[in-house]
């Protein structure tokens, strides 16, 4: 089954646009989007090295991402909404300390 892949509001959009313009290398921008629609053939790539289950969560806004996958030195959390067949965007963050902070 195909998910929608999507954001939950127009100023996440914004944020991870915003961020994702910043990146000086093209081809990572490229394939950081990419990545993103891959999710809405496979939500949860496991055995995929770059794909983990956060455990805790990440509180982000009043979100919660259940889900990161790493691009080159960048995250992209999300969560999957099985049943709307929704793969929820929530952030685009570089990897850090501050990664899966709020």
């Amino acid at each position: 089954m195909k998910y929608r892949v999507n954001f939950p509001s127009r100023s996440i959009e914004n944020k991870f646009s915003k961020l994702l313009t910043k990146i000086p290398h093209i081809h990572i921008q490229d394939k950081i989007i990419e990545e993103i629609y891959k999710l809405g053939d496979n939500p949860r790539p496991y055995g995929k090295k770059p794909f983990k289950k956060l455990n805790p969560p990440v509180q982000i806004y009043q979100f919660t991402a259940q889900y990161r996958i790493r691009i080159e030195y960048y995250r992209v959390l999300y969560d999957v909404d099985d049943k709307n067949k929704i793969v929820w965007i929530l952030a685009l963050r570089i990897r850090g300390q501050r990664t899966y902070k709020k």
